[in-house]
């Protein structure tokens, strides 16, 4: 009986269940109940935008209750089933995860309030929400699932609802765009679950925690190489990266704006936390081996998408590269190799000064003395992330608005807007300097711990690529500005919004419901870019946790050896 009992304490959670503990799953549960609740109404299409907001509402809230748990009580995990690792699933949550969890709900929140005014009765019997909530759910348990099979699950569970809403209309470009979307997804699916199981077959497990412990034992097996270079490929996939991003522009600038607005803020930054989370915490020395490799796909990447940018006459494809170029500049952070210094070199001098007091009032300072630039870069990656997700997701829903006042996303027949909505015009410059980097906005403090770190790294030319893309980045976002908003309506064009023009392409966000989600979302870019230390302290304690996952690890697994 006694060894009975302490077999069964070994594979059960004999402690009762606490109340924080319902943080890591609520957000999932949360997405899917009000999934199914609008499933359920669907003969009352009048109630599904106000039942939309109420849930995305009461989702951002519990996200950020998790994240203001994690930061001030560290990493914490729960056992589905009471089975405990590595013979359950757990949901496992620390600072990256929370961090981008709630910024990704602050977006989804953002997106359902804008398509209040932009989707119509039509687009909600094609099942616009429950679709929404689908991918909030996927996206929210990819950040949140502590085991790598049912990484792949929530990624599939997000693709699903992506496929609904990037054909919401069954407009023929919308299938086109669709079908190159499908193709690739399923190519890189396939390659993620082939890898799950090498992964599986050589470690006997599919817990990340239980996973990171055991590959630290076989250090120096080219095997784990392996594994890790599928995986970055696997993920380069997912997040759009050179020179697997084509079927991005080929199928964001379709659906309409409010759902390229949420898969240009949400789908690829979960391609870019699943790199994070598995290649840098499961295989640190394999992601030193791949660190040029990587290094070289980010500055490809990043010149890609800027040239891609200047070279478009329609707004939503420039943003389209705009995405690809972001994507680019985080990896240059996540592919900054480890050199030893001292905290004092790492952030010194000019306005890297400024985060220094941040990030040392997150508790890690002699984290930044350990890893140097690695920590530094992979702080500027997770900060960059964040200011991405919400400037792209902006951005969008401005497109959207701008598309709309003008008749057409052309630049060749937009012009003026300036003039007749100053207000609106005034959010969308705030926007395009902030996806430029410029300061003083949100995207211009990550920009500079990367390139202080590429710098400390001895990777001159990566900073050099972070710096060209952005001068490149802010001449196509000047040009976009100069022609929709500045210069004069062009003589043919008609400054009235008309009610033929598609649906997909020019939606109805006219009314003033949705400036809302601009205004806060503009609101998130300056307040940002004046006062950084905050965001800075907590993305460098997500890198510190990342790069040293004890308490990932010790919350998972209890006494790690």
């Amino acid at each position: 009986m006694d060894e009975t009992a302490t077999l069964i304490s070994q594979a059960m959670v004999l402690d009762r269940f606490t109340p924080d503990q319902a943080l890591l799953v609520l957000p999932v549960v949360i997405c899917f109940v009000f999934g199914a609740i609008l499933l359920m109404m669907r003969r009352r299409m009048d109630l599904h935008p106000v039942i939309a907001v109420i849930g995305l509402a009461l989702l951002l809230a519990t996200d950020l209750a998790l994240l203001w748990r994690i930061a001030e009580g560290g990493p914490m995990s729960m056992a589905m089933g009471g089975w405990l690792p590595p013979f359950g699933i757990s949901f496992t949550a620390d600072l990256l995860s929370a961090l981008f969890l709630s910024v990704a709900g602050f977006a989804g929140l953002a997106c359902g309030i804008y398509a209040i005014a932009s989707i119509d009765e039509e687009g909600r019997r094609y099942g616009f929400y429950p679709f929404l909530f689908m991918v909030m759910g996927g996206v929210s348990g990819a950040f949140l699932t502590g085991d790598i099979f049912n990484l792949y699950v929530w990624f599939e569970v997000m693709l699903i609802g992506s496929f609904g809403l990037l054909i919401l209309g069954s407009e023929r470009e919308q299938l086109d765009g669709a079908t190159k979307y499908c193709f690739l997804n399923l190519i890189g699916a396939t390659l993620f679950l082939l890898t799950i199981g090498y992964l599986y077959g050589l470690f006997g497990t599919l817990n990340m925690a239980d996973i990171a412990v055991k590959s630290a034992q076989m250090e120096g097996n080219g095997i784990l190489l392996t594994i890790a270079s599928l995986f970055v490929v696997a993920f380069a996939m997912k997040a759009a990266a050179f020179p697997l991003n084509f079927w991005l522009p080929a199928s964001y600038h379709t659906p309409r704006f409010v759902v390229s607005a949420l898969f240009a803020g949400l789908l690829t930054k979960v391609g870019i936390y699943a790199l994070i989370r598995v290649v840098l915490m499961l295989f640190p020395p394999e992601r030193g081996g791949l660190g040029f490799v990587i290094a070289w796909m980010a500055a490809l990447t990043m010149l890609f998408g800027a040239l891609g940018a200047l070279a478009q006459s329609d707004l939503r494809r420039m943003l389209n590269y705009a995405v690809i170029t972001g994507i680019g500049t985080i990896l240059a952070g996540i592919a900054i190799p480890p050199v030893l210094e001292s905290a004092s070199s790492a952030i010194t001098t000019g306005a890297a000064s400024v985060l220094r007091s941040g990030m040392e009032g997150g508790g890690v300072a002699s984290g930044v003395s350990a890893d140097g630039p690695l920590a530094t870069g992979l702080a500027g990656a997770i900060f960059y992330a964040v200011h991405s997700i919400v400037v792209m997701t902006a951005l969008y829903l401005a497109a959207g608005v701008a598309a709309f006042r003008n008749g057409s996303s052309s630049l060749h027949e937009m012009g003026g807007l300036w003039r007749r909505h100053p207000l609106f015009s005034a959010l969308m410059l705030v926007l395009l300097l902030a996806v430029s980097g410029l300061p003083p906005f949100s995207g211009f403090w990550p920009k500079m711990l990367l390139v202080r770190a590429s710098i400390s790294a001895d990777l001159p030319w990566l900073a050099f690529a972070v710096l060209l893309s952005g001068f490149l980045l802010t001449i196509a976002c000047a040009r976009v500005f100069a022609l929709a908003f500045w210069r004069p309506l062009p003589a043919l064009a008609d400054p009235e919004p008309h009610a033929a023009e598609d649906a997909f392409r020019a939606p109805p966000p006219g009314r003033p419901l949705a400036t809302i989600p601009l205004v806060a979302l503009c609101v998130f870019v300056i307040a940002i870019g004046i006062w950084p230390q905050p965001l800075a302290g907590l993305s460098m304690q997500a890198a510190h946790q990342v790069l040293h996952p004890s308490q990932y690890l010790s919350a998972v697994l209890g006494a790690v050896p």
